[in-house]
């Protein structure tokens, strides 16, 4: 039995669907991923940054986002020497279950909280990017 052309298309599209989704989901299965998006879906934030707020290395955070990027979950902008990333909406509005993953369920988690807490206390500081790539110290131990 021979299928249609199109019924070959929709099968290979419902392929391609399930395959993206999958990614996305794989994208999101560690923790600090998941932490990048939540500070994320508060404030768009450049790599210094969010490697201050999270205490991790520069090197481990852009290998995070690289893989958040390729899921296409984030979105970067580029400004002056810095790179800027923020949450690219299309799949946590395409996918409701994400956007109640990202406005419910973060809240409860503990790393989160302690993540969402050191960006609100940076964002009322006087302390800039320039200032995080200038000290090579974690900025949250020594100035908030």
């Amino acid at each position: 039995m021979y299928m249609s052309k199109n019924e070959y298309s929709n099968i290979k599209e419902r392929s391609l669907k399930i395959m993206n989704l999958l990614k996305t989901l794989k994208a999101l299965s560690h923790l600090n991923r998941i932490r990048i998006v939540n500070l994320l879906s508060h404030k768009e934030l450049c790599v210094c940054e969010l490697e201050n707020i999270m205490g991790l290395n520069q090197s481990n955070v852009s290998r995070h986002l690289g893989k958040l990027q390729e899921a296409d979950l984030i979105l970067r902008e580029k400004k002056a020497q810095w790179v800027y990333y923020k949450i690219n909406e299309k799949p946590f509005n395409k996918h409701k279950f994400l956007q109640n993953i990202l406005n419910e369920e973060l809240k409860e988690n503990s790393d989160c909280k302690e993540d969402i807490m050191k960006l609100e206390k940076y964002l009322i500081s006087d302390i800039s990017c320039k200032d995080l790539t200038d000290n090579n110290s974690n900025i949250f131990e020594t100035k908030l």
